[in-house]
């Protein structure tokens, strides 16, 4: 198939990693690469994946240090995170140590971060994270239940990806951390917002056994497609606000166990995953107007965010941005015979300037602005609506800290750039086929139903291949010809100049169902 082999030279691939399980018990056996990852007792999978694929390829130049959090995000807890070339084993253990680690580097300088004021962004809920103590509760206690994860991830440009599964349990967690103006953002989320996540869904497990409520359960939206494809029910969502909070959903005795199918559970999970990502926003803030005077760049930086975790037979996902989520379901409607249709189900919503919906909040949240969108950008600076970071769109302070055209000389009412997530759950069924987890750089050049018709085309063919892989070299193919450029030579200009030609791309593919299993990922600089 045309691109099949263009990115399988070792000059384009600088880092990959991957495992491959053929047992229908879910015992590992071999990795790609030849190597055993993973050994674990015989248990019956519950989950609801087969396979997992993922690839990057950068198009920005971007300096692979991260000095934030006194040099420990890059220093200490992303090398022990980072698996370039395989799924690797990873101790869960209960105490959390990565931020543990991060937590006492801080201590002499950010003592006081539990008392920092709030900020518009804050949450007042939301209590400082990386100075609590994380020696509880017991993540074996969780409904996670995992003592041990595999873990891959790695960068690409200013992107990030991350894998973290858990086969024996069911459960995947998969993360796409788009950065702009730099990595730091990105990198600060790829060391600290899985933890975080994890911490919050253990709380959900004690908070739940012992009645006490879970946060203000304040999520914009719940989105129900537990019957995508079914005529029985349509895609709805519900303003959150009419919405019933988790916490009057989780009024149980201290002895009655939560089911994982519950609404309250669903909720509560919806509600762990913003909470931890406000968390992880508050504290990057906070690192950023510590170092600003240093480092005046960093209040430019910021991420998109796209993280999407299956549980049993539950996807939920949560995104800031441009990133997406795209579910292929087949139509059963295929009455008198007709063939079943492969259909495209985009999950997430597209925070952008150019999304009508967006543009009306930002001019409605803003009514003393004449000018909050300023040549089809936000403040004439991000074409985004939602994202992690960017602190001077959102703190005066922040914006005051930076000079000459990078600041904002009219930020009348900030935040400008909102942190409330779009938040989905959707109930996997017999009809879903695979999932496509994107930055946007992939749909600059297909769409949602190009992207999975290619991935639909690969893996009818090759079953065993890597279809994340293969949307990249179809990407790079369509670029080049955009270009006027065969495609050796568009891989042939330097990150940063070819910038101009495509965007740093992330692409995973999650294929669904539990008869065959093999996972790839792999990221090409």
């Amino acid at each position: 198939m045309q691109g099949e082999n263009f990115i399988n030279s070792e000059r384009e691939i600088k880092v990959s990693f991957g495992y491959q399980c053929n047992s229908p018990r879910g015992i590992p056996c071999s990795a790609a690469n030849g190597r055993e990852i993973w050994s674990g007792s015989e248990m019956p999978r519950t989950g609801s994946f087969s396979c997992l694929s993922g690839a990057a390829l950068s198009a920005n130049a971007t300096l692979a240090n991260t000095n934030i959090c006194n040099g420990v995000i890059g220093g200490e807890i992303l090398p022990s995170l980072d698996s370039p070339k395989s799924f690797r084993r990873v101790p869960s253990s209960p105490s959390l140590p990565r931020l543990d680690i991060l937590s006492s580097s801080l201590q002499s300088s950010i003592s006081n971060l539990s008392c920092s004021s709030p900020s518009p962004v804050d949450s007042p809920e939301t209590d400082s994270f990386l100075l609590k103590p994380m020696s509880a509760p017991s993540r074996t206690d969780s409904f996670l239940n995992a003592m041990e994860v595999q873990m891959a991830g790695g960068a690409a440009g200013e992107d990030r990806v991350q894998a973290v599964c858990s086969e024996e349990n069911g459960w995947l967690f998969c993360a796409i951390y788009d950065g702009f103006n730099g990595r730091d953002a990105a990198d600060f989320l790829a060391g600290t917002l899985y933890e975080t996540i994890i911490f919050y869904f253990t709380l959900l497990d004690r908070e739940s056994k012992q009645n006490v409520p879970t946060g203000n359960g304040c999520f914009e939206y719940f989105h129900d497609d537990s019957l995508v494809g079914n005529k029985a029910k349509p895609t709805s969502r519900i303003d959150g606000k009419n919405y019933a909070s988790a916490e009057s959903l989780m009024k149980k005795t201290a002895d009655c166990k939560m089911e994982v199918s519950s609404d309250s559970f669903r909720h509560g999970v919806l509600d762990s995953l913003q909470r931890a990502l406000s968390q992880a926003e508050n504290d990057f803030l906070y690192m950023v107007e510590q170092e600003m005077e240093d480092r005046p760049d960093l209040v430019s930086i910021g991420s998109c965010v796209l993280v999407v975790f299956l549980h049993g037979n539950v996807m939920y996902t949560l995104n800031l941005g441009d990133s997406r989520a795209v579910l292929a379901t087949y139509d059963d409607a295929n009455d008198m015979g007709r063939t079943e249709k492969l259909k495209a189900i985009q999950l997430t919503d597209i925070h952008t300037v150019d999304n009508e919906v967006e543009r009306t909040r930002l001019l409605h949240e803003h009514p003393d602005d004449s000018m909050p969108v300023v040549a089809g950008k936000v403040k004439g600076k991000l074409k985004v609506t939602r994202a992690f970071g960017v602190g001077y769109l959102k703190k005066k302070k922040m914006n005051d800290a930076v000079m000459g055209i990078i600041r904002v000389h009219n930020l009348i009412s900030p935040p400008y750039i909102s942190t409330e997530p779009s938040l989905n759950v959707h109930t996997i069924s017999r009809s879903d086929h695979f999932v496509i987890i994107g930055s946007d750089g992939l749909f600059d050049f297909f769409s949602n139903d190009e992207a999975v018709k290619l991935v639909l085309s690969y893996i009818s063919s090759n079953p065993y291949g890597d279809p994340a892989k293969f949307l990249l070299e179809q990407l790079v193919i369509k670029a080049a010809h955009s270009a006027g450029f065969s495609k050796e030579e568009l891989m042939n200009i330097p990150a940063g100049r070819r910038r101009k030609y495509h965007d740093d791309v992330t692409v995973m593919v999650i294929i669904l169902g539990t008869n065959h299993r093999t996972s790839k990922a792999s990221t090409c600089v």
